[in-house]
């Protein structure tokens, strides 16, 4: 009942855009904020003085180098920019995969995409493989196995028919196990113990290698993916009613379901590329908005790119905070706080999606 009394509060036009007004502003005040909190005691005057003139030109010279400047300027600021943008490619991947697929229980990683990542890291953390891409060969072999993984499923969906939703669920899963099977042989029989270490840690998910140089190819494909899910809006919400139903409406879904698979495979590889595996939230970020703005895509798409960004912003402030002189992977907490949430939802009596209470 109250689910379905915040779905008709929220659906009325100006209410929408005043929330998403109140999201932006909450997504700018996170990141002012959180830049002030660390491990380094700085005062908030020192470091508002460094963004200031780093973005501006604005205030005291000195303060465009030294140690404050290097702390806030190439630690803080850049990781919080990365987890903004991070957090925007996963729910929106998130969103679209439950469309796609037709279930709610759907997440940017369904397909095999976190396990052809795995793969890529594996094969390069193991035994070199990619080491000619220089020091980030790590995180482009794994954004190469992302993305190889994807089109293999629409390959393997596509074989003996086109490819339906349950075709690309059920590829995904074979190239997702197949994957899994590779990347545990290689490690078995490569008895690196520091190897395994590393790629444990990197399956957990850091934004500690955050630069600015990351962030200017991850945060452009982020925004680009988010306007292009959101001109889409009609054509995800047909995948929820299903192809028969598409068809007689004038839309064959198959090519559109595709390209937005290929495309959220880009943006989650590039997530992945920068910092590694964060799972639960393309899949609980798209549960909680959807049942506060209903199911039409035209509110869900820019709703849960806000959302996911504050969320992830505060999740990483959190991993350097909580524990006293080391830090969290993100991937962790991100999981401690997802599953929880996840099950709560799940026990819910009642949850729309695709135009149904189920």
């Amino acid at each position: 009942m109250g689910a379905q009394l915040g779905k008709k509060f929220f659906s009325k036009r100006p209410v929408y855009w005043t929330v998403i007004l109140l999201l932006f502003l909450a997504l700018i005040f996170s990141l002012l904020f959180a830049v002030t909190i660390g491990s380094s005691d700085i005062p908030f005057k020192d470091v508002y003085h460094v963004v200031f003139y780093k973005l501006f030109g604005i205030g005291d010279a000195a303060m465009g180098e030294g140690k404050i400047h290097d702390v806030v300027w190439f630690i803080r600021l850049p990781r919080l920019v990365l987890a903004a943008a991070i957090g925007i490619s996963l729910s929106i991947c998130g969103v679209v995969m439950q469309a796609i697929v037709k279930n709610p229980l759907a997440e940017p990683y369904v397909l095999g995409i976190s396990s052809g990542a795995s793969l890529g890291a594996t094969l390069s953390i193991m035994l070199g493989v990619g080491i000619t891409f220089g020091s980030n060969y790590v995180g482009i072999m794994a954004c190469l196995g992302a993305f190889l993984i994807s089109i293999g499923v629409v390959a393997l969906a596509n074989i003996g028919g086109r490819a339906t939703s349950v075709k690309l669920l059920l590829a995904g899963m074979a190239l997702s196990s197949l994957c899994g099977a590779f990347s545990s042989f290689i490690v078995y029989f490569s008895n690196d113990q520091d190897g395994m270490k590393t790629v444990s840690y990197w399956m957990m998910g850091s934004l500690g290698g955050a630069s600015w140089e990351n962030n200017a190819v991850v945060v452009p494909i982020s925004i680009l993916g988010v306007l292009f899910f959101w001109t889409q809006y009609r054509t995800l919400n047909l995948m929820l009613l299903g192809d028969e139903s598409a068809i007689t409406l004038g839309t064959d879904l198959h090519p559109w379901r595709q390209l937005y698979l290929l495309v959220s495979s880009l943006m989650v590889g590039f997530a992945v590329y920068c910092a590694g595996v964060i799972g639960f939230v393309g899949l609980v970020i798209p549960h909680v908005v959807r049942m506060l703005f209903g199911t039409d895509h035209k509110k869900l798409v820019p709703l849960c790119a806000l959302v996911g960004a504050i969320f992830l912003i505060w999740a990483d402030v959190l991993c350097r905070i909580i524990i006293t002189g080391m830090e969290l992977p993100i991937g962790i907490l991100t999981s401690m706080i997802g599953a929880p949430v996840f099950i709560w939802l799940m026990v819910r009596k009642k949850y729309g999606f695709g135009g149904k209470e189920s």
